[in-house]
Parts: structure tokens; sequence; C-alpha cells
């Protein structure tokens, strides 16, 4: 069965094995699958079709560098209703391979005020996302050392050196003639005090290394510091001309800020906002930008992959008048980035020649083949998706490292609670969903997420005065919560 299964709610940013290097030297079109098959559940036909697209890519990189630059991306369309997984498909891929992916509307090139090269819009997005990618896989490089340094930084603001031909500002006596200086240290835990006898490290040095241990054990946390933090230069108010920008980049005002100088200003704040000011500054100064970018720019090229959803809702009879002429101007001006073309961004000339789009849409109304010509040679591949049925939503409640019924449970337990659901509730859900879809329009696997907030409602309302508990989710438990609902047409249309 070519069935796919889409859990509604975002899944959790976690590490999927064989993500650490940027191509999937490692991983065969069969493997690929079995890591889409931990998040999606059947839909055999289209993991097929995306894992030989993505390792597809890997072995273009291995061809002669002659013919390398003559194959094309395999972009294809993957055709289903909405809720039965098609977005998150094309998001695992991406982040299976960990390349730069962007989820755009189609439909939204047609809205009022649209103009032509606002499509190329989705290309500097692209870019900025890879940028962001490669910087935090720099930033998490140089960690450790910016972690040191801000410590140190951190150490010279609560201890500033003594200034030369002065003494140290602790307070001190003498105990004994020339015998030792006794020192009194200030500290969380009270005063204390010793004795400095001329031997070993310096005072100072011996207090340094007090304030380091006291900071690593979070004892200094919200002692007051002065810093100084830059300031981005206030744009409001200044006279920018807006005529004749037709060839500039929409990233004009950003240009303008990293061109006008930076302000610094001092601030008082505590030791943990000012660890996290100064972890960023050093991780700036330790991450080479310019190598970020090149980097960026060769993932986005080689390595980008682009999701254009609702592309049937600028599908539409060729020829016709109104809507459709806008409908078809789009997919002429999507034509040239599809097939290749250069886009100005704010980091330089980017190609999307080897870009990959995927395309997604229900097709209700419209038909692939309603497309103009060129725009569908540029899909060949077309894969469709079934609709989901009662057997398929058990699965999808069950079965994937994120199911939906895992999310609820790790919720509870943030109370001090827990939840546990019975085969035969899990199977009552599904049952609902699937009757509620067939009377309703049918929205797929989301529908999962409409019918479980409603019947934990009470219980998830109820949890903080309630305290620990075992919540057991059972068919009468479910029924006893939904009936109602699922009966009434106008509490049905309304909540669920």
């Amino acid at each position: 069965m070519r069935e796919v299964e889409e859990v509604s709610v975002a899944a959790p940013d976690e590490a999927v094995e064989g993500e650490q290097q940027p191509w999937l030297d490692e991983l065969t079109p069969r493997q690929i699958v079995a890591e889409l098959d931990k998040y999606i559940i059947g839909q055999d036909e289209a993991k097929k079709a995306v894992a030989i697209v993505l390792r597809n890519r890997w072995r273009r990189q291995r061809v002669d560098e002659e013919l390398r630059d003559e194959i094309a991306p395999n972009n294809l369309i993957l055709i289903g209703p909405t809720g039965v997984g098609k977005t998150e498909i094309a998001r695992r891929l991406a982040r299976l391979a960990g390349a730069p992916f962007l989820k755009v509307e189609a439909s939204k090139f047609t809205e009022v005020g649209y103009v032509g090269r606002d499509v190329e819009s989705m290309i500097r997005d692209l870019v900025d996302i890879s940028v962001n990618l490669v910087r935090a896989d720099r930033e998490q490089e140089v960690q450790e050392v910016a972690e040191a340094r801000a410590e140190e930084r951190l150490l010279d603001l609560l201890l500033p050196l003594p200034q030369a031909g002065t003494r140290e500002r602790e307070p001190e006596t003498r105990d004994g003639g020339d015998d030792g200086i006794q020192v009194f240290i200030a500290g969380p835990e009270g005063v204390t005090a010793e004795t400095d006898d001329g031997d070993g490290p310096s005072r100072h040095q011996r207090t340094r290394e007090k304030l380091r241990k006291l900071l690593a054990d979070g004892k200094l946390e919200e002692r007051m510091v002065e810093i100084e933090v830059q300031q981005a230069p206030a744009l409001e108010g200044m006279m920018i001309p807006m005529g004749g920008m037709e060839g500039m980049d929409h990233n004009f005002t950003e240009m303008l800020q990293d061109m006008l100088p930076k302000k610094t200003k001092r601030r008082t704040v505590s030791v943990s906002e000012a660890r996290r000011v100064l972890l960023q500054d050093e991780l700036d100064k330790l991450v080479d930008m310019d190598e970020v970018v090149n980097e960026a720019l060769y993932r986005a090229e080689e390595m980008g992959i682009v999701f254009l959803d609702e592309i049937d809702k600028v599908a539409g009879q060729r020829g016709g008048m109104g809507p459709d002429v806008s409908r078809e101007g789009v997919q002429r001006d999507l034509l040239p980035i599809v097939e290749g073309s250069t886009v100005a961004t704010k980091y330089g000339l980017v190609r999307t020649d080897h870009v990959l789009f995927i395309a997604a849409g229900a097709f209700h109304v419209s038909k692939p083949s309603d497309l103009i010509p060129e725009l569908q040679g540029r899909f060949p591949i077309r894969v469709e998706l079934k609709s989901l049925g009662e057997k398929e939503f058990v699965k999808i409640l069950t079965e994937p490292k994120n199911a939906l019924l895992a999310q609820y449970s790790a919720l509870v337990a943030t109370e001090g609670a827990s939840i546990t659901f019975t085969e035969d509730g899990v199977k009552e859900v599904a049952h609902i969903a699937t009757e509620l879809n067939e009377r309703m329009e049918n929205i797929g696997a989301r529908r999962l997420q409409t019918v479980l907030t409603t019947l934990l409602e009470e219980v998830m309302f109820g949890l903080p005065e309630e305290g620990t508990g075992a919540v057991l989710v059972d068919a009468e438990f479910v029924r006893s919560r939904l009936e109602h609902v699922a009966e009434d047409e106008d509490l049905r249309r309304y909540i669920l």
C-alpha cells in the first residue's frame, strides 16, 4: 500500500543517525528509507523515490567534473490530500541529509502586491538558512574555547587587575609584624580570611581561583557586573530613498546597518546574563564568517532543498480569465528558478541549477497536467499519496519515535503524573478520527491532534492541582469524553 502517515505536531529537533556528515557517505537508499520509517509509517513508493533522489545527489559528487554539471536534480511532485505526510517526508529528508531546507507556499505568490522578483526571495531565504546552519556547526566546534575565554573575561569583571603603583583593594590587617598579610575575602558564604606570606601565587591569583570555583559552582549567578555591549544603529527616521530600487537587494536595510558604525553602551547585568553576552561575543570572534559564507553558498547550491507546497493552487486551465492569468504568471516566474538561474543575495550570487525542488499539492480541483508544459518537464517524478485510514492512525499514534501518545505522556510527566493508553483506547481514538474525516473535511492525520486535544482537555487542565497520579485512557474513557461531541453536529463542526 502506498500510504504515508504524519504526526501533526512538530517533531523534536533531535539528532538523526548518520547526520554528522553533510553527504550521506554510508547511507544507501535502503538505509535512508529505514531512517524515514522511524517517523513516517508506510508509503513505500514515496520513500523510495526521495531516497533515490537524495542518493543521486551524493552519486553526482563522485562523477567526473566534466559531466557533473550536466546532471540535473530529479525534482519530484508529491500528490495527495492534506495531512498524509508530504511535508513530513521532505522535512525529514532534509534533516537526515543535514541540508538547508526551506518550505514555501506557492500560493503566496498570487497575493495582492505580487511582483515577479518576489519568487527569488525563496532562494534568499534558503541561503540565510544555510548560513545559520553552517554557523551553528562552526560555533559547536569552538564552543569549549569560547566558554573558556568568556569565563576569563567574566573573572576580569568580577576581580579587576590592580592598577600599576597602587595596592590591591582588599581589606587587610598585619598580624605579627612582617610574618604575613591577612586578607579578608567576601563570598556568598560569608567573609573568610587568608594569610599572604609572600610565597607561591600572588594574592590576586589566589582570589581569582576562588572566584573561578564559585563560578563553576553557580554561586555567583545573581551578582551584578558592568559590561560593554554593541548597539546596532537605529534606522528609524533616516531618509532612505525607495524609488529606483528594482535591482537592489531586499536586504538593503541589513546591509546599511552593517555599514554604519556600531555604538557601545555600558550595562549592569547579572553574571548569568553577562556570561551569555560574552560567550556570543567570543563565538563571533572565533568563527570566520567569510569561511561560513563560502561553505553556506556551496551547501545551498549543491545540497539545498526547496519544498514548494500548494503547487496545485497556482495550476489552472490555461487560457482562462481572472485568477488563472495570475496563476500562470506565477508558474512562468517559478520556471527560471526551477530550471536554473542566478539569484543575487546579500552573501553573493547563487546558482539554482542543482537545488532540489520538491513540489506538493492535493490536486483536488486541478491536475498536474494543468501546469504549463515547461514547468511539468522540470518535475519529471510524480508520486501519489493516498488518504489514511483507521489502521494507519493506530500506527501513527504508537509507532513513530515522535508519536503523539509519547508526546502527551512526556507532557503529563512534567507535572509528576502518568498517563497510560490501552490498546482498545488507542483504537477508539483512531476510529473516531477516521469517522470524523469521513463525515467532515478530510484533514488526514492532523485530525488526531484535534481529537486528542479534546479528549485530554480536562486532564491537562486539572493536572497542576491534582498532583501526582495515574490516568488510564481506555475505550470507555474515550467514548465518555467524545461521544456527545462526535454526535452533536454543531459541536463537531466547531470543536473537531
